[in-house]
């Protein structure tokens, strides 16, 4: 009688049986009827040449003494063999392939580290044995080029059968022992991955629906989904859902959740993962010792009903049906498309070498998430789990509700709290959009609930015991982030006392690097042509060049109206202005007076109703640069280049006089007339960015990013796009100024770009800033690089580095600078920001938001040549 045995589409298959017995005649049968491929083979046989040239050792040639020094040195190769293909295995198994092994295996402890292999990569084992008589393994030896000898067979067969009866103990998932009759009718076939589904024409992933029927069947009308006869809720498109579970319990509706998933499942119109809840209500049904709370006793209840109406033997095959459906509910499930693996679903997270894979520890990482002991009040501490991710496909997921859809690190969590009043989202692939409904009602009324501690914890302060040691922050483009405890100690203190309420200081912009390298130029410090060098050494064809406005860098946070606000600082407000330190950028009244001019000017230009948003966050530059600068200008600058004005002409006629005398002071008047001239230029600089202004008139906005809108950022736009937005923005409002720019593609366009900036810089302009053209780039290794390089002009150099920077041997020295610190703030700083105003744009609470700017800040207090 033929029977089938499958082969697990990932995970180590060994077989098992003494020299001779068909391993490997087996395994070339399988790769012709293109059950294996030959890469999915490994033998034993194979790794001795591998490692040492060589398979087999023939002892009988030798001498007694040769024999045990061969014999050794065999045993040697044998267990070098056997490390390198453990290690080749295990590499298979963590990436979710298939690896047939190719050995005897005689002795359990043999095949022990296999069974180890397997459990760690969370894949089966399974062991297909060979039991043949041992005269047919003797003739064939008889066959063999470099036969094993009578002896050697003998001693295997008396091991296997020896250890035959421990296989079934041994922890394989599956042990088929095949004689020869058996094998000649056995036929193999190849499974696949059971959690891994073509997504075909759409899905439709659903967040905890928790018993909130009425609300789902709302949600299914909203996304497109009709009733047919037989009563199934089918998309015209032939789109599906997926549940990232949590459909039952706290809510009113629990069987009827059920029932539909069951039936739609059940037709290959939905698809639902393991959660929390489920579980323990399917451990529940199987008659454990389970304690129902937090709204599972709903389900108890509703259960009760139901066999109250339909009796207990109909309630009792109902209980069975669905506890075998939820106990059948995968962790996770993955979606194709094109032959790509592009989403995966899920319930409370998944760490990448999770994802495909199932075993009782991935389970539990997928229905609680990634903890980390329990907080006082017996509730778990979460770990952000999502911070790790880096394979590359989206992960949707529910469990922890937020009150909007948290986009994270290509994370999306989409348990948006219905069953406490929230919302029911839907997230629409491939489209990437989102859908959803409100709540009727609070149906869980827990005010213990994470919803509920969310809205009533989103603005309290942060817990600045958790800052004082030193803390990190995960972002999505740096990963994480370590600040040290002296500087934000000293942060700590600028924004106890100095800086705009901590709910308005959402973003701190990042400082900015000049180039890795100084120019290679004689007379200059800085060049454009190190900066574009810079970003086509890290793959980078097309950047963005934008003059750099000489005045101070402020964010304006500008709300469509008053109780606008309140959603997103706790208060109402127009908005705020403040400065890269977090201070006020202007006393209050001329603070309220700006910000009512820019929202009357946007609110006529219908800017907020035009793209749909509450407020605008801007980055940008106010000018002029005695806005901020005035005592700066007027007690150093202003003061120094008159008194060396003053002392330079005073010696230089000294000198000219000692000369007329017949002195030899010639080198020493060459010598004064550059550095008189240094200073006429030092006097010529800083007035051009200074002028009078009268109350409002006179100041001028000159943004060059649009941060984000209430329900986006703009981080995935380009450079250009930021450029020609706020260029539209000029024309809303007086107050703003559009900013020049310029495009980088070629060599042509390269050098268009330098002439611009010698022009505007020999007529006293700082500079410009070179950009990536995308607004977060990255290199070969997916490592972001620097977000913008500035390079300042000669003349303006000498505000920074002082009169006579030019000088020889001053210019020698400073271009032995090190902007290594520097770029390493730069790049943490720009994530820092990023991350910030994603928290905020997803309304995450205060602490959350205030940890990236505190840490901006604590950044900015270690030590760092400031003229940089």
């Amino acid at each position: 009688m033929s029977q089938q045995i499958a082969l697990p589409h990932a995970g180590i298959v060994l077989l098992v049986g003494p020299s001779n017995s068909g391993k490997t005649t087996l395994l070339n049968q399988l790769v012709e009827r293109e059950v294996l491929l030959r890469s999915e083979i490994v033998s034993s046989d194979q790794f001795r040449v591998l490692v040492s040239d060589m398979d087999y050792i023939d002892l009988k040639k030798h001498s007694k003494d040769e024999q045990e020094v061969l014999y050794a040195k065999y045993q040697q190769i044998s267990q070098s063999a056997f490390e390198a293909m453990s290690a080749l295995i295990n590499t298979r198994c963590a990436l979710g392939k298939l690896t047939v092994v190719d050995a005897t295996h005689l002795w359990p402890e043999d095949r022990k580290n296999y069974i180890i292999l397997a459990s760690k990569n969370h894949v089966s084992a399974m062991a297909i044995v060979l039991d043949l008589p041992e005269k047919i393994l003797l003739d064939r030896d008889a066959q063999r080029e470099l036969p094993r000898g009578r002896n050697r067979i003998n001693q295997q067969v008396r091991n296997f059968k020896n250890n035959l009866h421990s296989l079934k103990t041994e922890g394989f998932s599956t042990v088929n022992i095949l004689n020869e009759r058996q094998l000649e009718q056995s036929t193999f076939i190849r499974l696949s991955n059971p959690l891994v589904k073509e997504a075909g024409a759409g899905l439709d992933f659903i967040g905890d629906i928790h018993g909130c029927y009425d609300e789902f069947l709302e949600l299914l009308d909203k996304l497109g989904y009709n009733q047919n006869e037989e009563g199934l809720y089918v998309h015209p498109e032939g789109r599906k859902l997926v549940s990232v579970g949590d459909i039952l319990g706290r809510g009113p509706k629990s069987i009827a959740c059920i029932k539909f998933f069951q039936e739609h499942v059940e037709q290959d119109l939905a698809y639902m993962v393991d959660s929390n809840h489920g579980w323990k209500i399917a451990r529940w049904l199987s008659g454990r010792k389970v304690e129902l709370t937090h709204g599972d006793e709903k389900v108890a209840a509703e259960f009760e009903h139901y066999e109250h109406n339909q009796g207990k033997e109909a309630t009792d095959r109902f209980k069975e049906q669905v506890k075998n459906f939820l106990l059948a509910a995968p962790s996770n499930l993955v979606f194709s498309k094109n032959g790509v693996e592009g989403i995966v679903a899920t319930h409370a997270g998944i760490r990448d070498t999770y994802i495909g894979k199932q075993s009782n520890t991935i389970s539990d990482f997928c229905r609680y998430g990634d903890t980390d002991g329990v907080h006082e009040d017996g509730k778990p501490i979460r770990k952000d789990w999502f911070a790790e991710h880096q394979s590359g496909e989206i992960i949707v997921w529910g469990h922890d509700p937020n009150h909007q859809p948290l986009v994270v690190n290509n994370t999306i969590n989409i348990d948006q709290g219905v069953v406490f009043g929230g919302r029911l989202t839907a997230y629409r692939y491939p489209k990437k959009a989102f859908v959803w409904v409100e709540a009727h009602k609070d149906y869980a009324e827990d005010p213990e609930s994470l919803w509920h501690k969310w809205k009533k914890e989103r603005f309290s302060p942060p817990n600045i015991q958790s800052f004082l040691s030193g803390y990190s922050v995960n972002t999505e483009d740096y990963g994480e982030i370590r600040v040290k405890e002296e500087y934000v100690k000293s942060s700590i203190e600028e924004v106890s006392h100095y800086t705009v309420p901590i709910e308005e200081l959402v973003y701190i912009p990042p400082t900015m690097s000049p180039a890795p390298e100084p120019s290679s130029l004689q007379d200059y410090l800085e060049h454009p042509k190190e900066a574009f060098d810079y970003y086509r050494d890290q793959n980078v064809t097309k950047m963005v060049v934008e003059k750099k406005h000489m005045g101070s860098r402020a964010i304006f946070l500008l709300f469509k109206d008053e109780e606008s606000a309140v959603n997103y600082v706790g208060s109402p407000t127009l908005g705020t202005i403040y400065t890269r330190t977090g201070r006020p950028f202007f006393d209050q009244a001329m603070t309220r007076m700006i910000v009512r001019q820019l929202n009357a000017d946007l609110t006529s230009a219908k800017y907020f109703a035009k793209h749909k948003t509450d407020f605008v966050l801007l980055d940008a530059e106010a000018l002029p640069w005695n806005l901020k600068a005035k005592e700066l200008i007027s007690a150093q600058y202003a003061h120094v280049s008159e008194v060396a004005l003053m002392d330079r002409r005073k010696i230089l006629e000294k000198l000219e006089q000692a000369q007329e005398k017949g002195w030899d002071v010639g080198s020493w008047i060459e010598e004064f007339k550059l550095k008189l001239g240094n200073a006429k230029v030092f006097r010529e600089v800083f007035p051009k960015y200074c002028w009078d202004t009268q109350g409002i008139e006179g100041i001028k906005i000159a943004p060059f990013h649009i941060l984000a809108h209430s329900e986006q950022t703009f981080f995935d736009q380009s450079h250009i796009w930021h450029m020609e937005e706020t260029r539209e923005l000029a024309k809303l409002s007086d107050l703003f100024i559009e900013t020049e720019f310029k495009v980088v593609t070629d060599e042509a366009s390269e050098q268009e770009a330098i002439r611009w900036w010698q022009e505007i810089t020999e007529d006293g302009h700082e500079g410009f800033v070179v950009k990536p053209e995308t607004y977060i780039a990255r290199n070969n290794k997916g490592r972001i690089i620097q977000p913008a390089i500035k390079v300042r002009g000669r003349k303006y150099l000498h505000i920074i580095y002082g009169i006579d920077y030019l000088q020889p041997e001053n210019l020698t020295r400073l271009k032995n600078r090190n902007v290594s610190r520097k770029q390493r703030h730069a790049l943490m700083e720009f994530a820092l920001g990023i991350e910030g105003v994603k928290r905020f744009v997803r309304t995450e609470s205060v602490a959350r938001i205030h940890e990236c700017v505190l840490a901006t800040l604590a950044l900015e207090a270690e030590p760092v040549d400031p003229r940089l």
